[in-house]
């Protein structure tokens, strides 16, 4: 099992982050998940660096793997995220890979068309992913659908099939990336629901593997743990259907005076405890998931990297 650092490019700037996951290997994590926004969750303590970008710097400063959440078809062209997949693996060979989804109107409306409903955003995501494993094998690929392109070929191909995980956070979801995906990559909820969302996956492709980003918030008192975590990411717990509609931070912002400590408590592992993080890492761990990408969902970063370093990563048995 392999557990990564999740680097959160809404929340830190690019240096920040190389800083961040530069010290996340020394600690002893073994891999890193990458964010890819346009906006941020928040105007506050916000950034918004382009991932791509950073990947390179980032992969070159380190030794370990890394992956992108990327949602292709309206602010990405398919064939431009299947250009730099290649390029990456290139340059890193097998320590890259990819999980799509459809993406939030957060990201994706700012190509000032149409967002469009759940089912469209699906058939765009699915043909996506064709296109790219299309373009990856080395064939010439023209298309016309939800994703249209000409005549294009991938001359810098990846050394070997890039490894695709389905983003997904619901049970149909899940079922429906099954389909076409290596390997599921979701957060972490409660445990029926979870259950769920792996069987529904598994039942579709038996032999995918299983991600996952755990939500935590660190601190050096629970009380603190809760109350940054509330200031950090309460507007990031308001519900799938509703974060995929809302188009720019500040609505998000106005949404996130409703969200209350006690619900953010629920979403977030919240704690100064080891033995919380330690316990619940084997937990998923029991359930299938062979990564776990912890994300600091608050601004202490080194603090958190230390802690996990000498009191968490250590005690994780295989």
């Amino acid at each position: 099992m392999k557990i990564g650092y999740h680097a959160s490019h809404e929340q830190f700037s690019p240096s920040q982050l190389l800083a961040y996951v530069q010290l996340a290997e020394k600690a002893g994590f073994n891999a890193v998940m990458s964010s890819d926004h346009f906006h941020p969750w928040s105007e506050n303590y916000s950034q918004s660096g382009f991932a791509w970008s950073w990947l390179g710097a980032a992969m070159q400063a380190t030794s370990i793997e890394f992956g992108i959440v990327n949602a292709p078809g309206q602010r990405y062209h398919p064939a431009i995220v299947a250009q730099a997949v290649a390029t990456l693996d290139n340059l890193f060979p097998d320590r890259f890979w990819i999980a799509l989804g459809s993406g939030q109107a957060l990201n994706e409306k700012i190509t000032a068309q149409v967002w469009p409903s759940k089912e469209i955003r699906h058939k765009r995501l699915e043909e996506s992913v064709q296109i790219m494993k299309r373009l990856w094998s080395g064939e010439t690929v023209t298309h016309y659908g939800a994703i249209e392109l000409e005549s294009a070929t991938l001359y810098t191909r990846p050394l070997s099939p890039p490894f695709v995980y389905g983003a997904a956070l619901t049970e149909s979801t899940a079922a429906w990336a099954g389909t076409w995906a290596d390997g599921l990559i979701t957060v972490n909820q409660d445990t029926p629901t979870l259950q769920q969302i792996v069987n529904a996956f598994q039942a579709a492709c038996p032999n995918g593997k299983l991600a996952m980003k755990l939500e935590v918030s660190y601190a050096s008192t629970e009380e603190e743990a809760i109350e940054s975590a509330w200031t950090s990411w309460r507007n990031n717990t308001l519900g799938n259907e509703l974060q995929a509609e809302l188009a720019l931070p500040e609505f998000f912002d106005r949404a996130g005076l409703h969200v209350t400590r006690e619900h953010v408590k629920n979403q977030v592992l919240a704690s100064n405890d080891p033995s919380r993080f330690v316990d619940a890492i084997q937990h998923y761990r029991k359930m299938g998931f062979e990564k776990i990408f912890v994300h600091n969902v608050n601004q202490q970063q080194e603090a958190f990297i230390a802690f996990m370093g000498k009191e968490v990563l250590p005690f994780i048995k295989d």
